[in-house]
């Protein structure tokens, strides 16, 4: 037994705010009963015993450990830089003062 009927979805695309013609009616009703029958048939075998998934296959971090490196001296860092101060880049300003 169909539970979507066209005054179902014309009722849906009323509180939607969607104007539907006709066709578009006739159309959904048929695409949102096979939905509803889908939704249905998945209710029929999801028992206690089975576990809810969010993926079919177990999935697992791929990424290595955050392990820290070489790291580079502060002078390193600033040789090529255009211009620098005290241990820093200095730019040019982009905000106004009261920023």
């Amino acid at each position: 037994m169909s539970e979507i009927t066209p005054d179902l979805v014309r009722h849906l695309g009323v509180l939607a705010r969607i104007q539907l013609s006709d066709e578009e009616v006739e159309q959904l009703t048929g695409q949102l009963d096979v939905i509803v029958d889908n939704i249905a048939k998945v209710s029929e075998v999801a028992t206690a015993d089975v576990p809810a998934t969010s993926h079919p296959v177990a999935l697992q971090n791929v990424f290595r450990p955050d392990v820290p490196g070489d790291m580079l001296t502060v002078a390193e860092v600033l040789q090529n830089a255009p211009d620098a101060a005290d241990d820093r880049f200095r730019v040019t300003a982009i905000l106004g003062e009261e920023q």
